[in-house]
């Protein structure tokens, strides 16, 4: 039956593009042309690391073909189907899905070689060539362009002056150049002018220049030297004050301008006006340098406000301070959305005050050359708009096999600002539901219930003080959650209680968590006797029986996707976990070992053990919205001491939304252990290697597609061979053999705020099922998993 559907698909895909290729080019007359293709063919006679690459030439195309799907022209197609004397409902969602077939037009043609050149001339190839060939003869009424550049040689810089108008900015500059971006021997690269304009005013801006902007610098460039070279002369102006009576502009040097005051806005409505905000009765609290104005008392507290500004009344303007207060405020979790402005104070008769220093403190002047530098004022404005105070959030995952359904669903609620210390209770419900088709069993339905209630702080929370000004976001998370668990043949219940604190560095690229305190307490109420002795992996009988986890944790994170929005991004995640190891040192020197030769904590033996794993994922972007993504994941928890076993919710296993997605979670593995048939998968493991690859393309408007590959398994480590099946045991000259393979197809629907992802997971290699038939060469439906999550998996 699977082999007859499957076979029907093939046939209409084929016929579909069959269709698709005959009809893009039906409509048109003899002498218009479908644009199929554009090709860019780069100079190789160029050094790689100078040549202009095909990428940064493809956004100079004035004329681009219509977008393919899975290699075809499927939305010309449809957009065909339409019939253009009908406007209804049906033909317009034709030309809605489909796309205007793009006719190859030459002024866009030589338009296009122009830009090219343009582009090029800007680099610094000013001998550079541009021709294009169209090809109408590859197909009927088909055009393939195909542009060839000629860069030719650079011109170079020989040689860099300054023009200083505006003379106190003279010694400024000069004591930077050191990290100047225009050097002799460079070649000549106008892009290069902007990016040091830019860095020049960023710099200036950091030191107090509240008025100088990239408008203040202009270029003079000599080539008639000859020989390729080129001479640039970097005049910086003064700025314009404003204007005479008749029209000239007044000029004046550049100043330096010191805050005056800081006042903070903690509930700003950009709805309302300024004229009616300023009827309004509004309150004025004065605390450490910040006037907090509100109606009222204000919303958040003046201390959690102050250790979020770090900008201070009578110091120097400085930009980078100024991101930095938004981006602190924002990492408040309260706000949704801020705004910093700046109201310069008319000039009066102590505007000449002589400023001597104009620096951060690493760089030396002579106080003779800012004799002349004089001093502006501006008063700060911080305008803050609250967000919603409560807020709710859903979250569904869901898997299926041939023999396995599952669904789980988590409704949460937030509750900001709630001691008007920019708090956040978070609480949450999770409903869980598993239902599997195994044989010869009485009960098949698994069912779980929880609840988590946690509160953030924005604020570390230590029995001593500590500075957080200089620390990013820092966090004290408090969390206590309840667990219950209904198996076929056991029923536990999991009570956590877990302190942390969390922080990220200045860019935004390093985070790092810190959980001093995690307890764990697994009771497990009722196992059914002749379930428990049928189990002959006496690794697995021990991870079944109630015990406490006393630990401590942490995680490393690394992520540069802020720095690259849209772009190629990589993520690294580290963590630890360490359980038991401080108990057992106080147990060692005031207990004893109870019989079995173990130590207890009110009764309950607890477990020791160290735990890890790491994971690296990288994206790269093809397109607008296509990439291949990545990720490789490794990780391994060792017991020892006072357990003989790692607790069953620290072992590792692999299947679902996130992980091998032609299984369900823990339905492969460990090695080559034959395939179980229970009624509540257990396959898991000491250590875990998965590697995942991901072809990202866009299908229409929010659909987008992808295609996958997943290899892994999980594995004991074996230190005792007679509690662990000899096949599940990792060895390094034969794990290889023992990864799991899948390939598959997946759907993702973004709706802006979030993506919701199905993914059909197929098999590929089965190290689970009897030598000899572990390559699946059918597709059957057993064979084939269906997930569904929220995001994307990694």
């Amino acid at each position: 039956m699977i082999r007859e559907i499957t076979n029907r698909i093939v046939m209409i895909v084929a016929l579909s593009v069959l269709c698709s290729a005959c009809s893009v080019t039906r409509k048109l007359s003899g002498d218009e042309y479908f644009l199929q293709r554009v090709d860019i063919k780069t100079d190789h006679t160029v050094p790689k690391k100078e040549r202009i690459t095909e990428l940064e030439l493809e956004q100079y195309i004035r004329q681009s073909p219509n977008t393919r799907f899975l290699g075809t022209n499927f939305y010309v197609w449809a957009y065909n189907l339409a019939n253009p004397e009908k406007d209804n409902w049906w033909n317009n969602l034709k030309r809605k899905v489909g796309e205007q077939p793009i006719l190859l037009d030459m002024s866009l043609t030589e338009k296009s070689a122009q830009n090219l050149k343009t582009y090029m001339n800007s680099r610094g190839y000013y001998g550079s060539e541009v021709s294009y060939e169209i090809d109408t003869t590859r197909r009927r009424n088909r055009a393939y362009v195909t542009y060839t550049t000629k860069q030719g040689l650079p011109y170079k810089i020989t040689g860099i002056s300054y023009d200083f108008r505006d003379r106190n900015l003279g010694p400024v500059i000069e004591s930077d150049t050191a990290n100047t971006l225009l050097k002799v021997g460079n070649i000549f690269d106008i892009t290069a002018l902007d990016k040091e304009r830019e860095r020049i005013a960023a710099y200036l801006n950091d030191r107090g220049y509240y008025n100088f902007s990239v408008n203040n610098i202009e270029y003079r460039v000599d080539t008639l030297q000859g020989n390729r070279t080129v001479n640039i002369r970097m005049i910086v102006k003064r700025n314009i004050t404003g204007y005479d009576e008749r029209g000239r502009a007044i000029m004046d040097d550049s100043r330096i301008y010191r805050l005056t005051e800081i006042n903070v806005m903690p509930d700003y409505d950009p709805a309302i006006e300024r004229a009616e905000q300023n009827r309004r009765m509004l309150d004025t609290t004065f605390y450490r340098g910040l006037n907090i104005v509100s109606e009222g008392q204000p919303n958040v507290r003046p201390a959690v406000l102050h250790s979020a500004i770090p900008l201070t009344p009578n110091t120097t303007y400085n930009a980078s301070l100024v991101d930095r207060t938004y981006n602190d405020i924002m990492s408040l979790g309260y706000f949704k959305s801020a705004r910093i402005a700046f109201e310069e104070l008319p000039r009066g008769q102590n505007d000449s005050l002589v400023v001597n220093y104009a620096g951060d403190g690493r760089d030396s002047y002579s106080p003779k050359k800012f004799e002349d530098i004089r001093e502006g004022y501006l008063r700060c404005y911080i305008l803050c708009s609250p967000t919603l105070k409560q807020g709710f959030n859903v979250e569904l995952e869901g898997s299926s096999t041939s023999s396995f359904y599952g669904l789980s669903a988590t409704v949460g609620y937030q509750n900001r600002n709630l001691f008007r210390g920019v708090e956040t209770l978070n609480t949450s419900v999770t409903f869980g539901y598993e239902y599997m088709k195994a044989p010869n069993t009485v009960k098949r339905k698994a069912n779980e219930v929880g609840f988590a209630v946690g509160m953030a702080f924005p604020r570390f929370i230590l029995p001593f003080e500590l500075s957080t000004r200089n620390i990013n976001m820092p966090r004290t998370n408090v969390e206590l959650s309840f667990n219950y668990q209904d198996r076929p043949y056991y029923r536990r219940d999991l009570t956590r209680v877990s302190w942390s604190y969390t922080w990220r560095s200045r860019n935004g690229r390093y985070s790092y968590m810190l959980r001093p305190l995690d307890l764990n307490w697994i009771n497990v109420a009722h196992i059914n006797e002749e379930f428990f002795n049928s189990l002959q992996n006496e690794y697995l009988r021990q991870s079944y029986k109630t015990q406490a986890i006393v630990g401590l944790s942490g995680s490393y994170t690394y992520n540069n996707q802020n720095k690259n929005v849209g772009g190629n991004a990589t993520l690294l995640r580290a963590n630890f976990e360490s359980a038991g190891n401080v108990l057992n040192i106080f147990e060692r020197i005031f207990s004893k070992k109870v019989e079995g030769g173990y130590y207890n904590i009110l009764g309950v033996r607890y477990s020791q053990y160290v735990r890890g794993d790491v994971s690296l994922s990288r994206k790269i972007v093809l397109g607008e919205k296509t990439a291949i993504a990545g990720r490789i994941f490794a990780g391994c928890g060792v017991p020892f001491g006072n357990s003989v076993a790692l607790p069953f919710d620290r072992l590792f296993y692999v299947g679902g939304s996130n992980s091998m997605r032609g299984w369900a979670p823990r339905t492969l593995g460990p090695g080559n252990t034959p395939a179980q048939e229970t009624a509540f998968p257990v396959q898991m493991g000491d250590m875990r290697l998965e590697a995942n690859a991901e072809f990202r393309f866009p299908i229409w408007g929010m659909f987008h597609g992808a295609t996958f590959l997943d290899i892994g398994n999980v594995w004991y480590l074996g230190r005792d061979k007679t509690q662990v099946p000899e096949d599940g045991i990792f060895h390094i000259d034969k794990f290889y053999k023992q990864l799991g393979m899948n390939t598959g197809l997946g759907l993702r629907i973004d709706i802006k705020f979030v993506i919701l992802r199905l993914d059909w997971g197929i098999q590929i290699h089965n190290p689970n099922r009897p030598s000899g038939e572990r390559w699946i060469h059918n597709l059957r439906w057993k064979n084939t998993a269906l997930n569904f999550g929220v995001g994307y998996p990694f």
